[in-house]
């Protein structure tokens, strides 16, 4: 029984759940509405939760090729059997369902398109060269949006969404790479598969360079000042790194673009905070 619990919390992954929360969380600070403290929340749980499902969602649909690449995940392992992961991502869809029916229209919106998009990437579009990528790249940027639109002002959001989508494009390419064997045992055609790693790599590169030719729009425009740009700048730089990384060794460069993300999201407090200051 310890071992299914402790499996069932291993399939939410819980930090990318929290990070997830966070990310939504932080959309809603930089839009920068005031008083708007119990949608943000909401917004913050809705994500969580769904994040939650999803990743459960992933492990029982992928759970044949995990046994490949990931064995020591809860189901291939043997700790969650696949209907209790089923069982399990249907409660958490539940719960985040429940959280974002009060929030503004265009946040239920969102919070649909993104339950869906959830529910059908592992069954329809993940072996679909770059439509599963682009997929995984749209849910994070989206996160930013949904917390902007929460609170009532998305387009405050609008580059950090795109600058968030456009970098995890990349690294979910780059994570592709690294799982090239066990997606070709499992008969899928990921990118690196269709065009070759080394091309598909160039295609998450260039991704890339627009993301961060974009990051600079909030310093330019005034929204946000010089401390924004010194924070994003480290952030272009680490993701640039990775990218270069990335032909050599696909594994850390894809872990090191979750620090860029977040550093890129840490840039926009930090803007919005001097502006509030």
């Amino acid at each position: 029984m310890r071992d299914t619990l402790g499996g069932i919390v291993e399939l939410a992954r819980l930090g990318n759940c929290v990070a997830a929360g966070a990310l939504t969380a932080t959309g809603a600070f930089v839009a920068g509405v005031s008083g708007a403290a119990l949608p943000t929340a909401l917004a913050a749980v809705t994500t969580v939760f769904a994040v939650a499902a999803g990743n459960a969602i992933n492990d029982y649909f992928d759970r044949e090729i995990d046994a490949v690449n990931r064995p020591d995940r809860p189901i291939p392992r043997g700790a969650v059997s696949p209907r209790v992961a089923l069982a399990t991502a249907i409660g958490w869809f539940a719960v985040a369902v429940a959280a974002a029916v009060r929030l503004p229209p265009l946040s239920i919106g969102i919070a649909a398109v993104n339950l869906v998009a959830l529910v059908t990437y592992t069954s329809l579009f993940k072996g679909t060269p770059g439509l599963g990528n682009a997929l995984v790249a749209y849910l994070v940027g989206s996160t930013f949006l949904f917390g902007g639109a929460a609170v009532g002002n998305p387009r405050a959001v609008l580059v950090l969404a795109a600058l968030a989508g456009l970098s995890t494009f990349t690294r979910e390419v780059i994570k592709d790479v690294e799982d090239v064997a066990g997606d070709r045992e499992e008969g899928l055609t990921t990118l690196p598969i269709a065009v070759g790693e080394r091309r598909a790599l160039w295609i998450g590169a260039a991704a890339l360079v627009v993301a961060v030719a974009v990051s600079p729009l909030p310093y330019l425009s005034g929204t946000l000042g010089a401390a924004y740009l010194a924070v994003v700048a480290v952030a272009d730089a680490v993701m640039l790194y990775a990218t270069y990384e990335g032909f050599a060794d696909p594994a850390a460069a894809q872990r090191r673009f979750k620090y860029g993300t977040f550093l890129a999201a840490a840039a926009f407090v930090v803007g919005r905070a001097v502006v509030v200051a």
